[in-house]
C-alpha cells in the first residue's frame, strides 16, 4: 500500500448512490490497440466510501485508493468536480 500523499486516484461519473455510504463511479480511459493503433475506451466500475451521502447519480467526482474498507470498497470520495444537472 501507498503512503496517503501517493495514493492514487481517478476521475468518474457516478452511476448509483442507492447504497448507505457508498457511490460507484464509473471510471473510463483510453487505451490504443497494440496493432491497428485506433484508440479504445475501457471502463471499470469502483465502489467508493461516501461518508455524508453528498453525491447524486451523474456527478463527475475524484476518488482516492484507500486502505479496505469493506469487502469491495477500497477508495473513497475526494472532491465532487461538477454536480449533475437536474432536469
Amino acid at each position: 500500500m501507498r503512503k496517503s500523499s501517493e495514493a492514487r486516484s481517478a476521475s468518474g461519473t457516478v452511476v448509483s448512490n442507492k447504497m448507505d455510504k457508498t457511490i460507484t463511479v464509473l471510471v473510463e480511459r483510453r487505451v490504443k490497440h497494440p496493432i491497428y493503433g485506433k484508440y479504445i475506451k475501457r471502463s471499470n466500475k469502483i465502489h467508493a466510501h461516501d461518508p455524508e451521502n453528498v453525491c447524486q447519480e451523474g456527478d463527475l467526482v475524484t476518488i482516492e485508493e484507500t486502505k479496505p474498507i469493506s469487502k469491495s470498497k477500497a477508495w473513497k470520495l475526494s472532491s465532487v468536480d461538477r454536480k449533475a444537472t437536474i432536469i
